[in-house]
């Protein structure tokens, strides 16, 4: 048979079921057990401070107005927290709207809610701030990452992008982009606690809770972060431990608003050792793949590092690096310093030669091979002819030239013999050949516009 306060909680918990969804209800209502009511007074036990923390946040107006309704006007409501599950211990504390009711009524007590969250201390958000969106080049293989980023920046916890879950390989920019989300943050909203942590760093953390008995402290405290971004998740991968306890952050702190921000190697489809319930809330928000920059993003990282640093590197270097390292940011900044290094202690300059130097012992330099016909085609393509044009015999001025410069770079770029050439380019001899080369010659020597034009078909078989 229930008891009066079962009773009357049971009414109580009929409303509260009635003006909340079916997932709030049976994490927040459910578990909550009523112990007694008496003296006007409605004791209610919850299973941890945090579920304190949150009703009365999110929900005491309607659990007041329900007890109002159910139990009587006037009703006052205590929360019971068990401490010690196997003697039944326990805190007992008034709900922080009493208090602050029986204040306002001129109230004498000197009673402190331990539950009231005081002026949390300032943290080190271990952020690197040299790693920022000013300095985060856009490309097209990172644009959606840091979109999203910038969104979170501005608005952290109330955006679609939670959890925004960061993947790639090695050096494309995961961690820069994670610092800069938690760099514009502090900038923008000071007050935010933000915390970067790698995912070694947490298991550290957690064994060393463990071992001091000090999990629950462990708990609170990243409990209280704002914006808590975990870099190289997939560290996390057959620890069991570990993984239960992010679980529980995890669901606090997206439960309560918060922004969390994870980067990984590996998308969450492919991810092993990692629980299915953990993989499943990292796909509630947005997952990025921040692939390998292409070409054109790499020389604007190349340009932009060169202006930050005041260095002096031609175009022909630039175009160079970019075109030979690949895989990912990091060799790129590492090539210029290098670059930096050997041009001033062996009072070198950076040209083409040191720059394949340097990188010829991060990568692999497998030069382009050109042959006659490559070259007829890029001609044909930048003067808008066709192949049949320059093959005949026609006397126009633009076709006369574009054979000619054919000839002039296929004597420059390949083995092939004056014969071979002028055979593949509109069946002339070795002396037409000959003749086509010094007039290219000339004209270079006295054309800017014709040197310019021969130099961007030179640039264009380079890549």
């Amino acid at each position: 048979m229930l008891n009066n306060h079962d009773q009357l909680w049971n009414r109580c918990l009929s409303v509260i079921k009635d003006n909340i969804s079916e997932a709030s209800y049976n994490t927040w209502f459910a578990p909550i057990v009523a112990l007694k009511y008496e003296n006007s007074i409605f004791v209610l036990q919850v299973p941890s401070q945090f579920f304190v923390e949150y009703i009365e946040e999110k929900y005491i107006d309607l659990l007041r107005m329900t007890l109002y309704r159910e139990v009587g006007v006037g009703t006052r409501l205590e929360y019971r927290v068990l401490i010690d599950k196997s003697s039944g211990r326990g805190t007992q504390i008034p709900s922080a709207a009493e208090q602050t009711k029986q204040k306002s009524s001129g109230s004498n007590s000197s009673y402190v809610n331990p539950y009231h969250k005081p002026q949390l201390p300032e943290i080190d958000p271990q952020l690197n701030p040299a790693y920022n969106f000013n300095n985060l080049i856009e490309g097209n293989s990172n644009k959606l990452a840091r979109t999203a980023g910038i969104s979170i920046g501005n608005e952290p916890g109330k955006n679609i992008f939670n959890p925004l879950f960061v993947y790639g390989q090695s050096g494309v920019g995961k961690t820069h982009l994670a610092n800069a989300i938690g760099v514009m943050t502090k900038q923008l909203h000071p007050e935010k606690r933000v915390l970067y942590v790698s995912a070694n760093t947490f298991q550290i953390q957690y064994t060393d809770a463990v071992r001091s008995n000090t999990v629950n402290d462990f708990l609170n405290f990243y409990q209280t972060i704002d914006v808590l971004i975990v870099d190289d998740i997939q560290e996390f991968a057959g620890k069991t431990g570990t993984q239960n306890t992010f679980f529980h952050i995890f669901n606090h702190l997206h439960q309560t608003g918060k922004q969390l921000v994870l980067t990984s190697d590996r998308s969450p489809i492919v991810m092993v050792g990692l629980e299915q319930r953990l993989l499943t809330r990292f796909k509630w928000g947005l997952s990025a793949e921040i692939e390998k920059p292409d070409f054109e993003l790499r020389r604007s990282i190349l340009e932009s590092k060169i202006y930050r640093d005041g260095l002096e590197i031609s175009d022909e270097v630039v175009d160079f690096i970019a075109e030979h390292v690949v895989d990912n940011v990091r060799d790129l900044e590492g090539v210029l310093v290098s670059l930096l290094a050997h041009s001033t202690l062996a009072n070198m300059p950076i040209d083409v030669a040191l720059a394949e130097k340097v990188i010829s012992r991060i990568v692999n330099i497998t030069r382009k091979v050109n042959t006659v016909e490559k070259i007829r085609d890029v001609v044909c393509e930048y003067f808008s002819l066709s192949i049949d044009a320059i093959s005949t015999k026609s006397r126009k001025r633009e076709v006369v030239q574009a054979r000619q410069i054919a000839m002039y770079l296929s004597k420059q770029l390949t083995k092939s013999s004056l014969s071979s050439i002028g055979n593949t380019i509109g069946q002339r001899d070795h002396a037409t050949v000959l003749h086509a080369c010094k007039i290219v010659n000339d004209l270079m020597d006295s054309d800017k516009n014709f040197r310019s034009s021969v130099r961007e078909i030179e640039e264009k078989l380079k890549h």
